[in-house]
């Protein structure tokens, strides 16, 4: 997780008001691009990705395809999917998607968890865990309309990507950004990073033929500060499953502003009546113990 003192935080986890010190400071919007159309599969992002975070060694999963793992892990933060698509006109076409968090504007995860300070919303758009102050409930699991966190049974603790916020932090780029070899991945401010997406695209319609060319940045979460180009912006499932209109589940959006004002409500009647009952009837008094019964009371001598 990144030093607080360096990321203005926006939102936190266990909190309806916003977080102490908001507005403070002027932060820019980061945002990672990735270009579908110019990933090779190299992998060199989840080799970066595993060494900056120190992550364990996990032996991989051959299930012939050029993906590394059948999905994402506690212990495996990015995965380079894979999916062979075979077009109307018979040709094979090989999809490679970097899958990782996709720091969601407005962030499921974080609506989802209870515990307060687990998940912090930087003003730069990055999505942090704190695993010190999670509770290990999985909310934010079945929160997440990406699919993304991931729960250590060892530690009872949950993890994802954090965009390298660490490193973000002090003025550098995610790890993976600098392992990336072909300039699939760029990373900047989301303006920037959003116009040389979509100057991507009409490229791809103009030249390339790809007439459905487009930017995935679902806006049915606020947008997402990690964005793609792909081939085909109105079939995004086919890249690894990628959702066309990520939801949040309203279950975990209406308890914080519905139902934990409502108990509250209920915890403050239930105090005011213990008050009005001890102003009414005065404290407990504790009453006298009653009288040992004699044994020997009409017992033979």
């Amino acid at each position: 997780m990144a030093d607080r003192k360096t990321l203005q935080a926006v939102m936190i986890s266990g909190h309806t008001n916003p977080s102490p010190g908001f507005a403070m400071q002027r932060d820019l919007e980061v945002c990672k691009l990735v270009d579908t159309t110019t990933c090779i599969g190299c992998k060199a992002c989840e080799v970066a990705c595993v060494e900056w975070n120190d992550l364990p060694f996990t032996p991989t999963t051959f299930d012939n395809t050029y993906q590394t793992m059948p999905e994402t892990g506690y212990h495996f933060w990015n995965l380079i999917k894979f999916n062979e698509h075979q077009n109307p006109d018979g040709t094979i076409q090989w999809l490679m998607r970097k899958d990782q968090c996709m720091h969601c504007a407005d962030p499921g995860c974080l609506h989802a968890c209870p515990a307060d300070g687990a998940i912090v919303k930087y003003a730069n758009g990055i999505v942090d865990f704190n695993q010190e102050n999670c509770i290990g409930c999985g909310f934010c699991v079945s929160g997440c309309p990406f699919n993304i966190p991931r729960f250590n049974p060892s530690t009872k603790r949950v993890y994802k990507c954090t965009l390298c916020s660490d490193r973000v932090g002090e003025g550098l780029e995610p790890a993976c950004i600098k392992a990336c070899p072909t300039g699939c991945l760029k990373f900047g401010t989301k303006d920037d990073m959003k116009f040389i997406a979509e100057e991507r695209a009409k490229q791809l319609r103009d030249n390339f033929g790809w007439q459905n060319a487009g930017v995935y940045d679902p806006q049915s979460v606020g947008g997402t500060h990690v964005i793609y180009v792909l081939h085909d912006a109105t079939d995004p499932e086919r890249y690894g499953n990628l959702p066309k209109d990520p939801q949040i589940p309203w279950s975990y959006t209406w308890w914080k502003w519905l139902f934990k004002p409502v108990l509250g409500t209920f915890a403050l009647f239930g105090l005011l009546g213990v008050l009005a009952h001890h102003v009414t009837h005065g404290p407990r008094v504790p009453q006298p113990e009653p009288p040992k019964k004699d044994d020997n009371i009409g017992g033979a001598y």
